[in-house]
């Protein structure tokens, strides 16, 4: 059978390219990627328009309601009133680094708190609050102070279980060279080590020098601690004397490697 003729094959020489697509040359193609381009940024900005609408123009995200955790001898009226927060707001506006600092300023029985937002709605207040550790007798009221040193508030009446700090140091070298705030801390730093069972019996840490802290317990018992160096060490011997002696009335534990103990 006779193959196809010079005319149905056309031009000796040239493959029939009827049936490609026409090429897209260089000028289409940078046209088609400015095009591409211009779009991804209008979608980006609308996108991100509609974002900043969402979180500062809508009623979707805005403070609605306070919540206060932690409080124990503050009431949450208290805080959140200090709190100050901007209820219709948006929620992403509320400045929870301010309310912080307000609240710790005005409040300072407030030892840390935390702000945080509660999506969509909500502002939580995390309260956590100074523990007395010792009392200091001002007139008819008490002077709480914590386990830092600080004293963070004054009462009308003495907390349960909270030792009374008799600082009466003598006119000494010791006085002269501590200091009576360094004399407070050293007896903080003792009413912060002393066993559960001896701190909820002691009535008052007693400071006279640096190394002439006392302790005043319920039934006319009394422990020489002396510094408060080795503070963790006393506590032990003086948990172990407590049980072999419980009738004793007087604890020395000043040189724990050498303890003593005595009816009064």
């Amino acid at each position: 059978m006779a193959g196809p003729t010079t005319t149905q094959r056309g031009p000796a020489g040239r493959a029939d390219t009827s049936a490609r697509p026409p090429r897209i040359g260089p000028e289409e193609r940078r046209i088609g990627r400015r095009t591409l381009l211009i779009l991804i940024g209008v979608a980006a900005a609308l996108l991100t328009a509609f974002a900043v609408w969402v979180l500062y123009g809508s009623s979707w995200l805005r403070v609605e309601r306070v919540s206060t955790s932690g409080v124990e001898v503050l009431t949450r009226a208290e805080v959140e009133a200090v709190a100050a927060v901007p209820l219709g707001a948006p929620l992403i506006s509320v400045d929870t680094g301010a309310m912080e600092a307000r609240l710790r300023q005005k409040l300072p029985r407030i030892d840390s708190v935390d702000v945080v937002r509660s999506w969509p709605h909500g502002i939580g207040l995390k309260v956590t609050e100074r523990k007395p550790v010792l009392l200091v007798e001002k007139g008819a009221k008490f002077i709480e102070v914590d386990g830092s040193g600080v004293r963070f508030a004054t009462v009308d009446r003495a907390p349960e279980g909270v030792p009374l700090l008799e600082l009466t140091p003598a006119r000494s070298a010791s006085l002269r060279r501590f200091g009576s705030d360094r004399l407070l801390q050293e007896a903080v730093q003792v009413a912060g080590e002393l066993p559960t069972g001896v701190a909820g019996d002691t009535e008052a840490v007693r400071v006279t020098s640096y190394d002439g802290i006392s302790l005043r317990l319920t039934r006319d018992r009394v422990v020489t601690w002396g510094s408060s160096e080795d503070g963790a060490v006393k506590a032990r011997v003086l948990t172990a004397l407590m049980k072999a002696a419980p009738k004793a009335g007087h604890f020395d534990v000043s040189a724990p490697t050498a303890p003593a103990v005595s009816a009064s």
